[in-house]
């Protein structure tokens, strides 16, 4: 599915909607448990008394799984994974519910009754998460795919299916169109097909990819016509790469698709929308993390000598430069050479302090005034260094596309990839700085904010 530009999985979606309709139910069955006093001719009244307290519930509960990755397709395959995660948005839930309770005492729900809900809402999402993942690695229910072509483009489909049962999709077979160096596994090679569509229909294909390098000459323009008459959707490679991976592929991207595609365009709505929620967040985010900012900044002139705050010239919007505030987790010098460094593993140079605020992102907190200053948004690609962009433009194609739009303190880079410590890690997230870029929306920018909770409970990657 296709929302608001982004790509959404069916199953979790349809996944999503289930195990909200058991949380409501949930909760009202803990209305029902705790209050036994309830007539059944006054249920329609109980209904109507306590809705929003269910609606509450529900919400809270299904946003806080969902920014805890339990709707990633990588994180729904493990059953072991899946109870971890669950337990812990469960716990942040029930500490949020009732904080929301305690503001708000006109609500009519007792915390005995929440917690009953909380029980029944938990042991109903596990048994329909392990029917889920048994489901899930069922081959009927993913996608069947049939890729034309055989070469570098057919053979990173291939890798991509191989990664594991999270895929939606399945491939049924690779066939030729022209003379390419084959990619693929042998035995997956299609032959004796004389009639794409007849093929297509005996064997349940429900989308065929364009995988092929060089459409001249070789493309069977007529019988893709003909399958894309028969209802059978046929999608050319960089779509699907798109789709199914969630970021752009950087080794087959062609100057004509950035051009022709959808996307790429930021109106004045989106402009206006993102700018307003940057400034009304900052402003509450500072009053409300002022307690935080403190304890981090005595924390920091204890440990160390040296200022509390790391300033830095970062390049923005269209490469303007811009100093970057940050909470300093180095010691002071940490670049004495005058050069540059990427950030390592166990670097050396990060003190004890610097360690804990960089794994819980406090150190990103002063960036705040970044935002409100206008250098940077809440979302987008990370600012980098001009030292480092210099060198990256030359050797990463489509480098410098990535300053079309401000840098964020988060990003679905950020998301999606580990820490850019090398030429190729920047390669990697410039894919996915790429799928944002020309996808954004306030739809997609409120994903990657609540996501952003997953990344600093679980913190991979961070340097």
């Amino acid at each position: 599915m296709r929302i608001f530009k982004h790509y959404i999985s069916r199953r979790f979606f349809f996944l999503g909607i289930l195990e909200g309709i058991i949380t409501f139910v949930a909760m009202y069955s803990g209305f029902l448990i705790r209050y036994t006093d309830i007539k059944i001719d006054r249920l329609a009244d109980a209904f109507v008394l306590y809705l929003p307290d269910a609606l509450i519930f529900l919400s809270v509960i299904v946003v806080t799984m969902f920014a805890l990755g339990m709707y990633q397709r990588e994180y729904a395959q493990d059953m072991k994974v899946v109870f971890i995660r669950l337990s812990t948005s469960f716990i942040l839930a029930f500490s949020i519910l009732s904080l929301i309770f305690y503001l708000f005492p006109d609500l009519k729900i007792w915390r005995s009754a929440l917690a009953i809900a909380m029980i029944i809402a938990f042991v109903g999402i596990v048994l329909v998460r392990y029917i889920f993942i048994r489901i899930l690695g069922l081959a009927r229910f993913r996608r069947r795919v049939l890729v034309l072509g055989l070469g570098d483009r057919a053979g990173r489909v291939e890798a991509l299916e191989n990664q594991g049962q999270s895929n939606s999709f399945m491939c049924v077979g690779y066939l030729p169109a022209n003379d390419e160096r084959i990619s693929v596994t042998q035995s997956r090679i299609l032959s004796g097909v004389n009639s794409l569509s007849v093929f297509a229909k005996q064997h349940g294909v429900e989308e065929i990819v364009v995988a092929v390098e060089d459409r001249r000459g070789g493309l069977p323009v007529d019988s893709l016509l003909e399958c894309k008459l028969n209802g059978i959707a046929v999608t050319d490679y960089p779509s699907f790469w798109e789709r199914e991976a969630g970021r752009v592929d950087l080794d087959s991207l062609r100057p004509s698709w950035l051009i022709f595609s959808d996307g790429f365009r930021v109106g004045l709505v989106h402009s206006f929308l993102k700018r307003a929620f940057d400034v009304l967040a900052s402003v509450v985010l500072l009053v409300f993390g002022l307690p935080l900012i403190i304890v981090a900044a005595i924390t920091i002139r204890l440990e160390s000598k040296g200022p509390i705050f790391y300033r830095q010239e970062r390049l923005g919007l269209g490469g303007q430069p811009f100093l970057l505030l940050k909470f300093r987790s180095m010691k002071v010098d940490a670049e004495s050479s005058g050069v540059p460094q990427w950030a390592e593993k166990n670097d050396s140079r990060i003190t004890r302090i610097g360690n804990f605020i960089r794994n819980t992102r406090i150190d990103e907190i002063p960036q705040i005034l970044n935002v409100l200053r206008g250098d940077m948004s809440f979302v987008g690609p990370r600012p980098e260094r001009h030292y480092f962009v210099e060198q990256l433009t030359q050797k990463i194609p489509y480098y410098f596309e990535r300053h079309r739009v401000k840098p964020g303190i988060t990003g679905w880079a950020q998301l999606n990839y580990s820490y850019g410590a090398s030429i190729e890690d920047a390669k990697e997230k410039l894919k996915y700085d790429l799928y944002y870029i020309k996808n954004c929306s306030v739809f997609l920018d409120l994903i990657i904010l609540m996501q952003t909770a997953r990344v600093i409970v679980w913190p991979n990657g961070v340097r």
